[in-house]
């Protein structure tokens, strides 16, 4: 899962990187420079993975990965360059989008607008991102204007059905309804995979609060509900979880335990990513390696096989499955066959998180 994290200047977000990648990262781009780009990936806690492995002692485990970009913001840039120049690239390959909405208020650290409000500056990102879209898609729409007459009589009515779908999404976003709330066909959802929607994409919001303030709610801020349905959302101080992230575990524990303060912010953006992604842990498990991949919730088995290699999608016959649950509770696979809770599933099995799966394949 590819995660990008923008936001307005002054919001936070390089903190809010430092602490979801626990101070650990790489940067693209010229030292120092404004237009930096830092990756940094992260092991998604898993307790599962730590039994499953006391049990089958294998070489390696391996927990699925979040990869975190911090996207420099535009006080280095031109407007919008962070959205629709250089960098539109690493925004359209992403998973989804992180937007961190600043809360905190800090005398040393001005408000580039004057005031801390943080419906006003989420409305701004999830806007910018839709203009992004609506150039783009204005583009497309006079493109194929233009090409159509010079087009094949018989090319033309794919191309008219191309047109209408780019002016269908358009004229949603001029409504103020971002791409991934509107409805479309599978056939125009292909056709709109072509052009990278960045409004297409999934978000989580989180407010980067001041120490020990009350969590924010979108659904008590003022916003127009269709621009946020299905947006996630995090509060957390980012400036007390970065300087965690530096300090050791067991000092880390302690510090929350002794403040009273909640998990790291990893786990709850973590967790709200999958939730807002709708995405699921299946595991495998072996002597060579015990691992979990993260696929969409009821993804089809044979597609779910087809994550760990995409031959055994061409070649699947049945995978064979355990709910963690029962396995942990009768100890071994050859005990939940002997319960009946390990069985054979089809290709059309809808995989649910922390199913144990082992596919048989043709290879």
């Amino acid at each position: 899962m590819d995660i990008v994290i923008i936001g307005l200047p002054q919001s936070g977000k390089t903190t809010l990187f430092t602490a979801l990648t626990l101070g650990k990262s790489d940067a693209s781009g010229a030292s120092g420079s404004p237009t930096e780009m830092h990756l940094g990936a992260v092991k998604v806690p898993d307790q599962r993975l730590d039994h499953l492995g006391v049990i089958y002692h294998p070489r390696k485990i391996v927990p699925a990965e979040v990869r975190y970009t911090d996207l420099p913001g535009p006080e280095g840039m031109a407007r919008s360059q962070g959205i629709s120049g250089r960098y539109r690239n690493a925004l359209q390959s992403a998973t989804a989008f992180v937007i961190v909405v600043r809360a905190f208020h800090s005398d040393a650290v001005p408000h580039p607008s004057g005031t801390v409000d943080p419906a006003r500056d989420l409305e701004a990102m999830l806007g910018e991102l839709s203009f992004a879209d609506l150039e783009v898609l204005e583009r497309a729409s006079t493109r194929l204007a233009e090409q159509f007459n010079k087009t094949k009589p018989a090319d033309r009515p794919a191309m008219a059905r191309q047109k209408e779908t780019v002016d269908k999404a358009r004229a949603g976003l001029e409504n103020g309804i971002p791409v991934r709330r509107q409805t479309f066909t599978d056939s125009e959802r292909a056709i709109l995979l072509n052009y990278q929607l960045l409004s297409d994409k999934n978000v989580i919001a989180v407010f980067n609060t001041d120490e020990g303030a009350d969590d924010i709610r979108i659904a008590d801020l003022d916003l127009d509900a269709e621009l946020t349905a299905g947006v996630g959302e995090v509060s957390i101080s980012a400036r007390i979880e970065a300087e965690l992230a530096m300090m050791d575990a067991e000092e880390a524990d302690e510090f929350r335990a002794d403040f009273g303060l909640g998990e790291p912010a990893t786990s709850q953006v973590i967790r709200a990513s999958y939730d807002t992604l709708g995405l699921v842990s299946f595991l495998t498990v072996g002597d060579d390696e015990v691992r979990a991949w993260s696929v969409p919730g009821g993804m089809p088995a044979v597609n779910a096989a087809g994550v760990i290699h995409t031959d055994f999608t061409r070649g699947f016959i049945r995978a064979e499955v355990i709910a963690y649950d029962d396995f942990h509770a009768c100890g071994s696979m050859a005990q939940g066959r002997k319960e009946g809770l390990l069985r054979s599933e089809g290709k059309t099995y809808p995989v649910q998180d922390g199913d144990i799966i082992n596919f048989l394949v043709n290879t």
